[in-house]
């Protein structure tokens, strides 16, 4: 018998999260200089940076190259980014030696194909509810949300809430 991804909330102290599709909801703006623009949910900002702050490790592998989604990210607090991956499972396999992590104790949220080999190996592989179907197929908690949409605050405030970390005041500031 299967069990249920709540039994595995509590174990959960690394989130690790892909950008496009995850923390974006996918759609990328062409500027006419050339800029891809994207958009990111201030709310899965605010959940990321309560997590850091409470000593919840956040990191991020994504395929794409933008570096103003670095500069976000880094405001945020997170140092764990690794963007231009294009072999996720590679960056993983660092973040497991660098931190000596524990598979059943990471969340990996992807949306696409490219996150598949991670997710895999992952204690706990979660998506936002539009991404593709191999994805969803492999995922211990699909989330009510889109990518983009709120998806990364809905599994960090879970987690945080079944371990009674979650801190509705707390100091968001940059």
């Amino acid at each position: 018998m299967e069990i249920s991804y709540k039994q595995l909330l509590p174990k959960i102290n690394t989130f690790i999260f892909d950008v496009d599709g995850v923390l974006t909801n996918g759609i990328l703006t062409i500027m006419p200089d050339g800029e891809l623009v994207r958009h990111m949910n201030v709310k899965d900002g605010y959940a990321m940076k309560n997590a850091l702050n409470k000593g919840y490790r956040v990191c991020i592998i994504s395929g794409g190259t933008n570096e103003a989604v670095r500069t976000r990210l880094t405001a945020l607090g997170i140092e764990d980014i690794y963007l231009g991956a294009h072999n996720k499972i590679k960056q993983y396999q660092d973040l497991v030696k660098k931190y000596n992590l524990v598979p059943e104790n990471v969340l990996y949220m992807g949306d696409d194909v490219p996150d598949y080999p991670v997710m895999k190996v992952v204690g706990l592989a979660a998506c936002p509810n539009d991404a593709v179907q191999e994805i969803q197929g492999i995922s211990k908690y699909i989330s009510n949300k889109k990518g983009g949409e709120g998806c990364v605050r809905d599994v960090i405030e879970q987690v945080m809430r079944v371990q009674q970390n979650w801190e509705e005041n707390f100091d968001a500031s940059l």
